[in-house]
């Protein structure tokens, strides 16, 4: 089976693993140091952090900005759960908004009807190494922080630039599906000499002191502890293969170019078929290879994705449902994964409805469950519920009042069947309409 992902790792990885494993010293120490200092030379920063995984630089990100209870982090309703679950950790509440169906990311359009006096952070994700446009980001967002989260995006490069580069903070994976991995870790840049040297104090459990630096000082040092922190330290074992890799990185790059090229010219001619390519304003590393599937291609996507499978390919959706349960205090959400899959399914959630449904941080919403009196007021984000789950729909610039449960549950139903019979494109368009045009000429629901 060829797989989605092979990291290239070879006897200069073993040699280096070699040689910190005879130094005696294989925790975060002076190999870290040495990775991030290359790191932060490769991206254009004065400063790189390594921590244990992208997920903990996202959380370190989000809490030296101040994000906490109460406040509000714009993220993209389409990617992986990680970008959601850092602004869960703080307490704060997530509030997703649309991305553009070409490069899969925020832009200022989809973001500008979220702001708020609560919007404490918004997240651009640079969705599988494709550069978003943070520069119309940052201009629409003003005050707000853009935290940039670049798990993918080693590499690609935006305005001429690295990717991450001028950015206040971004969030870089070296899992083993990234072009440059360690096994797991992460790192965070910043030109922020200050904020840099909390995140190292907040890495190693608070302390103002590391173990490393109390190692090398040959004398007794007493460490104190200055604030709460958390141990999301990267080991030098970790460090060691990130310095071969941040070395291969050039030429990783250059070979993932030369084969999406091939790809691109293989698959132009075939109807209905799109790949992402680079934007106007930079280019990817092409992480990951995208397809859209359009209506006119007569395969489902799980068909194409079997098939495959059946050749010895393998092949992912290109990011999994973002779905959070027990808490209604927050918005539940299962983003329409078919952005990256399947375009008929997006236009079908997010571009073809003439009338919508949207039902907020409820605890349950079902048949018969909603209280006659009900008066629920939808703000811009719309989801939709269905089977005790809130799904993306379309974000408007209107409100939306839902006073009738049977409007409720009519919607859901809709919902519901197009889901549970994966009716994509004009058959749940169709299935949809019908079920529409059941409610307005429904006498019981007019006479309520």
């Amino acid at each position: 089976m060829i797989p989605v992902m092979r990291p290239l790792l070879g006897t200069a990885e073993a040699d280096a693993l070699a040689e910190v494993i005879s130094s005696g010293w294989v925790a975060q120490g002076p190999k870290v140091a040495e990775f991030e200092r290359r790191f932060a030379e490769y991206i254009g920063t004065s400063d790189a952090v390594a921590v244990s995984s992208c997920t903990a630089a996202l959380h370190l990100a989000l809490y030296v900005l101040g994000v906490g209870p109460g406040d509000e982090v714009i993220v993209p309703s389409f990617s992986f759960i990680a970008s959601t679950n850092a602004v869960r950790y703080c307490g704060a509440t997530p509030v997703f908004a649309d991305v553009d169906p070409i490069t899969g990311n925020l832009t200022p359009d989809t973001v500008a009807p979220l702001l708020t006096d609560r919007t404490r952070a918004v997240m651009a994700v640079h969705q599988g190494g494709l550069p978003a446009d943070v520069d119309a980001l940052r201009a629409i967002c003003g005050d707000v922080p853009v935290v940039e989260d670049a798990a993918c995006a080693v590499g690609s490069t935006y305005r001429g630039r690295s990717v991450g580069a001028g950015a206040r903070l971004a969030a870089w994976s070296f899992h083993p599906r990234k072009l440059l991995t360690t096994g797991e870790g992460g790192m965070i840049t910043t030109d922020d000499p200050a904020l840099a040297a909390r995140l190292r104090r907040l890495r190693e459990h608070g302390m103002n002191v590391s173990a490393a630096d109390r190692h090398k000082a040959g004398k007794a040092i007493v460490e104190r502890y200055l604030e709460v922190g958390f141990n999301y330290r990267m080991t030098d074992l970790q460090a060691a293969i990130g310095i071969v890799q941040l070395g291969r990185l050039p030429d990783l790059i250059t070979g993932r170019r030369a084969m999406a090229a091939r790809y691109h010219a293989l698959l132009r001619d075939l109807p209905g078929v799109r790949t992402a390519t680079d934007p106007a304003y930079g280019t990817t590393n092409y992480q990951s290879f995208w397809l859209l599937l359009g209506d006119d291609v007569a395969a489902d996507r799980n068909d194409v994705l079997a098939t495959l499978a059946d050749a010895g390919v393998s092949a992912r959706l290109e990011r999994q449902q973002i779905l959070y349960k027990g808490d209604h205090r927050f918005h539940f959400v299962i983003a329409q994964q078919a952005l990256l899959t399947r375009v008929g399914d997006h236009d079908v959630m997010l571009g073809q409805l003439d009338r919508l449904l949207a039902v907020m941080s409820l605890p349950r919403v079902a048949l018969g469950v909603v209280p006659a009196d009900a008066e629920y007021r939808a703000p811009t984000n719309q989801f939709i519920m269905f089977d005790n789950k809130l799904v993306h729909v379309e974000t408007v610039s209107a409100e939306l009042t839902i006073s009738q449960p049977r409007e409720i549950a009519l919607y859901s139903k809709a919902f519901h069947e197009v889901s549970s019979q994966a009716v994509t494109g004009k058959a749940a368009r169709a299935l949809i309409a019908t079920t529409l045009d059941t409610l307005s000429n429904d006498p019981t629901h007019a006479e309520a």
